[in-house]
């Protein structure tokens, strides 16, 4: 299957109840999740995305710039479906994978070996094909002597290894990347950057939203400047970032 993404004519709005009468709480609201905000008696409402169109293709590499807020993560949400919009249409074609929360599905109760399963089906994989790739995940955590001990024994950084080696086991079409892991010790990140490299070197579509203009460089071939919401910028990363400097 040939990888793709299109989005049409794409709104998204969503309520947050009982935060009027709450000024702080609602301007926290409004600085930390972008688009405009509305209300009447009952509820505050966030209109997140406005007008965005997409199209994406085998061998694209977007990067999402944008203060905080500007809607970068709820855009990645809405291709990896976990948000669906009210207005517009979004078609993905091809498996999604999607570095955006890789402790979802990570239950501390149950053991790393067990986790591995659990997480692997949330992200759309047979038993059978986390059967097939559950030495490697096992391997690639270094956690063998820990793998059927609770998660909850485990130590932050452990944690952290053997989630984002469960999220990243299977090469998928298209892959959501919300910043390069930089949490653990200093050779585990270096291990888990180029694994992100190998992921990206290999995934017909890589959406990436960072912060960094290294990083962005690095990885993307296009991007798109958002902010409150809208696309106010699409084209290469030079310009885009040259764009975001001098604008937002």
């Amino acid at each position: 299957m040939s990888a793709k993404i299109s989005i049409q004519d794409l709104k998204l709005s969503y309520p947050i109840f009982d935060v009027k009468s709450r000024s702080l709480k609602a301007n926290f609201v409004r600085l930390t999740t972008g688009g405009t905000v509305s209300s009447d008696s009952r509820l505050v409402t966030v209109d997140a995305l406005h007008n965005i169109n997409l199209e994406l293709e085998k061998g694209d590499r977007l990067a999402l710039i944008g203060h905080n807020g500007a809607g970068k993560s709820t855009l990645l949400k809405v291709m990896a479906g976990i948000y669906e919009p009210q207005v517009g249409s979004v078609t993905v074609k091809g498996h999604v994978a999607s570095l955006l929360d890789i402790f979802l599905g990570v239950n501390p109760e149950s053991s790393g070996r067990e986790n591995i399963y659990s997480r692997g089906m949330l992200l759309g994989f047979s038993k059978k094909q986390i059967s097939s790739i559950l030495d490697e995940v096992i391997d690639f955590t270094e956690l063998a002597d820990f793998i059927d001990l609770p998660v909850r024994t485990y130590s932050s950084g452990m944690a952290i290894r053997l989630a984002f080696a469960i999220s990243t086991a299977v090469k998928p079409d298209i892959l959501l990347l919300d910043e390069v892991i930089g949490a653990g010790d200093a050779r585990f990140i270096d291990k888990a950057r180029n694994r992100i490299q190998d992921l990206i070197n290999s995934v017909g579509i890589m959406v990436f939203s960072s912060h960094s203009e290294s990083d962005v460089k690095k990885f993307c071939n296009k991007a798109i400047v958002l902010d409150a919401g809208y696309i106010v910028c699409s084209g290469g990363v030079d310009e885009c970032f040259d764009y975001y400097k001098k604008n937002i």
